[in-house]
């Protein structure tokens, strides 16, 4: 339960400091697609907890996600990869769970459901 109480205190300080630590690119497509604010912010910690640390993403947070758009999502990892909070992270890690996560909720989303 402390590793929840952690990760739930870094999306907030993501939501709200990570903005003026991004790079002007990142910066220019967040506030662009305005993508700090498509998703709620349970999906946003089961993302953040399955491209960041070992978790699972509902398909309810898979259908946030991927209405947020790859750019938005792609722009947003590499904006907390620039956090110097993860800066021991391996980003070549990260980057990879990031499309894979990407594909998979993508995948999910985009299949027929089992009663069609």
């Amino acid at each position: 339960m402390a590793g929840l109480n952690v990760y739930s205190a870094l999306v907030v300080f993501f939501l709200t400091c990570g903005p003026a630590m991004a790079t002007k690119e990142n910066d220019h497509i967040i506030k662009d697609n305005n993508s700090e604010t498509k998703m709620g912010l349970p999906c946003v910690l089961e993302a953040f907890t399955r491209i960041f640390d070992i978790g699972t993403i509902s398909s309810k947070c898979c259908g946030e996600l991927v209405g947020l758009g790859k750019v938005c999502h792609s722009a947003l990892v590499k904006m907390t990869l620039e956090n110097p909070l993860f800066k021991d992270l391996s980003p070549v890690r990260i980057i990879a769970k990031s499309i894979q996560t990407w594909n998979n909720c993508l995948a999910l989303i985009d299949s027929p459901s089992p009663s069609a």
